[in-house]
């Protein structure tokens, strides 16, 4: 992989004459909004105790470190709420508000800015309903061909040592649940926090409306605050925000560009507290599109911006769309979807799912985008999301496809055809087409260096267990 200096030495010459403007507010005070929404999460939806909460989880937007500079958080169970007192005595507090999970509300509002509901699920009961629409799994013969006693093997060895903290691993073979564990106290049911597989949520939501015929991947995107004429951001393809390689100018950790004397606008998306679609539409462009590829928050929120004004530009309710359309459809029942006090989708990190949900969206992808002979995503899509983006790929970087990751640099010890949903922790669904695999690791993000050094471990025994599908290498 190509080095910092030669990653920032190509994207030179693209530079525009922009300005950058970081984020307003304290870092601190942002940091303990990450801090309160995650402890929110963990306590009202994953039903974990405070106090594993607080040490285990979510570091990504509220980091350990900062955590020790704030008091200890106080848990309100008849308002379900959490709240944290700044050494300046400001106080931060994050809400549950139901189907939108958990909230930080900003600095002196008692209340978000839209109207929660509650989104119906129109599912039949899961326990007497046969996978995968269902969780009532059918009494068969193992697969032939594959050894039963090295995929047990390959799950323990997801959970091997205890500092993992590893809380699920699912894995299915063309679609048949074939096992899976947990950890103690978590279910097949449990929403976990997920992170940036997100992402991939958000590009399905997205390929389900071009499927629709409401958006084209080649389409310039229609966002309101770049209609101005002259703006070079209308010339930014959905296929470019999908790709991570927008141009649009902010800080992000994992850049070669990062600056860590500020506090990340990728993070503020989270923690700001604000209208994010609005915010991530103002950024200036720092490249032309479709030359340089970040990772970068603002292009899945921009693409979550879209999905919103399609649907109400239809006439139809945003906060209920996924589930409608694409969560109904392959017996999802788990997901919460968070937003921001604006009732804007943060997929880009902040929902939770169990981990067979997850293994539902993987197959999804599995089998082409189609589900129980429905097409739900358009001829192409996965091969798309799967398919090295161009601004990466001229970087030397063969590793980043449409909100998915591949494994083009043997991340995993599985075949470089292989692709991924990747969260911040550890969190993994990983589609292996030459196997007919989907692979689901999720763990609490205080064990993500050893958790994922395990899955590795686990995804050698088991590519030595489950022989390619006939015909494929």
């Amino acid at each position: 992989m190509p080095s910092n200096e030669a990653l920032l030495a190509r994207a030179r010459p693209f530079e525009l004459d922009t300005r950058y403007e970081p984020p307003p507010g304290d870092p601190l005070e942002h940091n303990t909004a990450g801090y309160a929404k995650t402890m929110c999460s963990a306590v009202f939806i994953t039903g974990l105790e405070p106090a594993v909460a607080a040490e285990s989880v979510g570091y990504f937007t509220g980091p350990y470190e900062e955590r020790k500079k704030v008091s200890k958080p106080i848990v309100d169970r008849d308002k379900k709420e959490i709240r944290i007192t700044l050494p300046n005595g400001v106080e931060v507090v994050a809400r549950h508000v139901g189907s939108q999970g958990c909230i930080a509300l900003p600095r002196g509002r008692e209340d978000v800015f839209f109207k929660p509901i509650d989104v119906p699920r129109h599912l039949p009961d899961a326990k007497t309903t046969p996978w995968p629409m269902g969780d009532l799994l059918a009494d068969q013969p193992f697969p032939g061909g594959i050894d039963r006693d090295k995929v047990r093997r390959a799950i323990d060895a997801a959970f091997e040592p205890a500092d993992t903290l590893t809380s699920a691993l699912v894995v299915t073979h063309n679609g048949r649940l074939i096992g899976e564990r947990y950890m103690p106290g978590i279910s097949d049911t449990t929403p976990l926090e997920s992170w940036s597989m997100g992402k991939s949520v958000t590009a399905t939501l997205m390929g389900i409306l071009i499927r629709q015929g409401v958006y084209a991947l080649d389409q310039f995107a229609p966002i309101p605050e770049w209609q101005q004429s002259g703006d070079p951001r209308q010339k930014i393809r959905i296929q470019d925000l999908l790709r991570m390689s927008s141009g649009i100018r902010i800080k992000a950790p994992d850049e070669p560009e990062f600056d860590p004397t500020t506090y990340p606008d990728h993070l503020y998306l989270y923690t700001g507290r604000i209208d994010s679609f609005k915010y991530a539409a103002t950024r200036p462009p720092q490249w032309p599109p479709n030359t340089v590829g970040r990772y970068r928050n603002t292009d899945p929120v921009l693409i979550n911006y879209l999905v919103r004004l399609a649907t109400e530009k239809r006439g139809e309710e945003y906060l209920s769309f996924p589930q409608r359309n694409l969560f109904d459809k392959i017996g999802i029942r788990s997901m919460v979807m968070e937003t921001d006090p604006y009732g804007n989708f943060l997929t880009q990190g902040y929902e939770l799912m169990s981990g067979r949900d997850w293994a539902r969206l993987g197959n999804l992808y599995l089998q082409d985008g189609v589900w129980n002979g429905e097409r739900i995503l358009p001829e192409g899509f996965t091969t798309f999301v799967s398919t090295v983006a161009p601004a990466w790929a001229a970087d030397g970087r063969p590793v980043y496809g449409g909100f998915f990751w591949i494994n083009g640099d043997n991340a995993f010890p599985v075949p470089r055809e292989a692709y991924y949903m990747s969260g911040a922790g550890g969190q993994t669904v990983l589609i292996i087409p030459s196997h007919g695999l989907v692979v689901v690791r999720i763990g609490h993000y205080k064990g993500a260096r050893p958790g994922t050094e395990a899955f590795r471990r686990a995804l050698a025994i088991l590519m030595d267990a489950v022989p390619p599908t006939k015909g494929r290498t």
